[in-house]
């Protein structure tokens, strides 16, 4: 059987990344996500105080782009990869609000985003991956075999966004997580380079009232069908 790429877009907290990683494990395949990468270039922003709530030095983060070194190390305990920074494990740490108070801002600098892609590019040049974020099929692999687009309303997002938060112990809002999803879902649709739009040819899928099994039931069966077209 050959391997194919699956391209997954769609707004914050719509279970791309829980989906992605069920497929990539189920199928054998590498995992990537891109939404991490953009939150860890976020993360040394913040680091390094060149973004806040009242400014950002543009200027310094794309000055410094090329000192920013991402990787992916597989955590069997987990079943997925973390992602490390410079050699240092920050799965936790781009997690929070904080971080995706401004990850949407940094992930807009044209800079930013020719750096990763091609990165990505490279991570996806042999097939067999599983890539999820907001321009993979659109920019980073619209040639991809099987292209999904994920959706749901913004309460249901923030809900479950909610939930991660509290569950990790972290002190949030929720009217705070909400206004987060809609100010990102703005930024990402409205930004110049790259904005987020469903390819043409993708699949979209609104998860709103749909169980992980569900979800993952429908992915699967679009990936079985597609392979089944190739063979």
């Amino acid at each position: 059987m050959q391997n194919i790429t699956i391209a997954i877009d769609g707004f914050s907290s719509t279970g791309k990344s829980t989906v992605a990683k069920q497929l990539a494990k189920h199928l054998g395949y590498i995992y990537v996500d891109t939404g991490a990468m953009y939150r860890a270039v976020t993360l040394y922003t913040m680091q390094n105080g060149w973004i806040d709530k009242d400014q950002f030095d543009v200027d310094a983060l794309v000055s410094n782009l090329d000192k920013i070194v991402i990787s992916f190390t597989f955590n069997p305990e987990l079943g997925f990869a973390e992602v490390y920074l410079n050699g240092v494990n920050i799965e936790r740490e781009i997690r929070t609000l904080e971080v995706s108070s401004f990850v949407s801002k940094v992930a807009a600098i044209p800079e930013v985003r020719y750096q990763l892609v091609k990165q990505q590019q490279k991570m996806g040049k042999d097939k067999g991956v599983v890539m999820d974020g907001r321009d993979i099929g659109t920019v980073v692999f619209p040639y991809a075999e099987l292209k999904l687009f994920m959706t749901a309303s913004a309460d249901k997002r923030a809900i479950r966004r909610f939930d991660e938060l509290i569950g990790r112990g972290d002190d949030v809002k929720y009217e705070d997580v909400l206004r987060n999803v809609k100010e990102r879902d703005y930024i990402d649709s409205h930004r110049e380079d790259s904005p987020l739009v469903q390819a043409e040819d993708a699949i979209a899928i609104d998860n709103s009232d749909l169980t992980l099994e569900q979800q993952f039931d429908t992915v699967l069966n679009l990936v079985n069908k597609t392979l089944e077209d190739l063979a």
